[in-house]
């Protein structure tokens, strides 16, 4: 059996754009061949998709660092460079992609057939023909390619299920979800036997819905006590819980005060206990069932309650068909997706300006990039150059921090004058 991994963090990257050209015609009985630099290829992006064949995120444990390819530079002749290849991150249905740094929810994967695009790939930089017009006609500068955004992200696995059945450890859950579906979950007579959510299909009057073995609980777990938050997060996407408590209190436990403890930790972990509760009191076969089963019906006199036994397969035909009746009516398996961006920046920071001694200071992405192909004996390549800072905004940072005409002003290895 597969470990169960239900939390990863992974490190991505989306891949840098292609370098554009610079190049110029040359072929025989042409004397001035015009600039003919192509464009670079876009990196491949970062793109989430939920397969239905996962169900733990077991593999990121061992690979964590995942890299999109990056474009092409451009080629003579206005030849492109090829974009570079998609990294496709396959995850199990009911994935959270977290950001790691804010832990803004970056994508819910809960949709097999709905890719999700994270993060795009830089975009390829110009060639020099680009550039080229009646003034300047033989351009010797290009654009270099956008740098892919780099990120830590946090992998969380919650399942998805319309069904949850709660309660503390060894009151029979696994053994109504071993009965009730094909799922054959680990059984044994003592506490903490599941340590992993077990989920299985019930079928029931010509629906189906999924249920969810989710497991045991303990008093504190919404603390993280126990099992704590590390599956309370499972309970999260279910429509309906069903609350399983032995009603024969037959290891000493009082199973009114347990459904008492379990809501009580329901209810600190996002307020689950708001949400709508059937209550199974299992093992009825056993001694004390009968006065107990009194007790809940007074203790809890608005909450349906099931009398069952598991074990010998009685009393679960009415629970399963007021859950299937409930389902019909209750809304569908909630999503995490309204908290998403409507989309993620490229690149959140592009530049900043700041002084240091008697230099004001330029530094960033945008800046490197341009530097990175900057011919600084070249007029038009400065000029253009300098376009490029005030089109981006970077002159007037420089005229808010103080810059007057004539201080000094350093882009890495560019110093020069400021002249308003």
């Amino acid at each position: 059996m597969a470990l169960f991994v239900d939390q990863a963090k992974i490190e991505v990257k989306a891949g840098d754009g292609g370098d554009g050209k610079v190049s110029f015609h040359r072929e025989k009985y042409v004397a001035a061949g015009g600039p003919d630099g192509g464009d670079g290829g876009r990196g491949g992006s970062v793109v989430f998709v939920a397969d239905p064949g996962m169900h733990t995120l077991l593999d990121f444990q061992y690979h964590r660092k995942f890299l999109a390819e990056n474009g092409q530079p451009g080629g003579p002749s206005r030849m492109g460079g090829k974009a570079g290849q998609d990294l496709t991150i396959k995850v199990p249905p009911g994935t959270l992609v977290k950001d790691g740094e804010s832990g803004l929810i970056l994508a819910d994967l809960t949709n097999e057939a709905l890719p999700q695009v994270l993060f795009r790939g830089g975009r390829g930089g110009w060639g020099n023909a680009h550039f080229a017009n009646p003034v300047r006609q033989a351009p010797r500068f290009a654009n270099p390619g956008q740098k892919g955004k780099r990120a830590r992200l946090v992998l969380e696995l919650r399942s998805i299920a319309d069904v949850g059945l709660v309660g503390f450890p060894n009151v029979g859950k696994s053994t109504m979800l071993s009965v009730l579906t094909a799922a054959r979950p680990k059984i044994a007579n003592y506490h903490f036997t599941t340590l992993t959510p077990n989920l299985g299909v019930v079928r029931a009057y010509g629906d189906g819905f999924v249920l969810a073995d989710i497991p045991g609980l303990i008093e504190g777990a919404s603390e993280g006590a126990g099992l704590g938050h590390t599956f309370l997060r499972h309970i999260e996407r279910t429509r309906l819980l069903v609350h399983v408590v032995d009603v024969s209190g037959s290891e000493g436990r009082d199973p009114v005060k347990d459904v008492h403890a379990i809501n009580l930790e329901l209810s600190r972990y996002g307020a689950l206990s708001a949400r709508p509760q059937l209550l199974c009191a299992n093992k009825t076969d056993l001694p004390g069932a009968d006065e107990n089963l009194l007790r809940l019906k007074e203790a809890f006199p608005g909450l349906e309650i099931y009398p069952a036994c598991a074990a010998i397969h009685e009393g679960l035909e009415p629970l399963v068909a007021r859950c299937a009746e409930l389902l019909k009516s209750l809304p569908p398996i909630e999503s995490f997706v309204d908290d998403l961006p409507e989309e993620i920046p490229a690149d959140p920071s592009q530049f900043r300006v700041f002084r240091q001694n008697d230099w004001y200071v330029v530094e960033g992405p945008l800046v490197e990039g341009l530097l990175r192909r900057v011919d600084l004996d070249d007029d038009e390549s400065l000029a253009y150059f300098e376009g490029v800072l005030r089109r981006s905004g970077v002159i007037d940072a420089l005229r808010q921090k103080g810059a007057k005409d004539g201080v000094s002003v350093r882009l890495g290895e560019i110093e020069f004058d400021f002249v308003d």
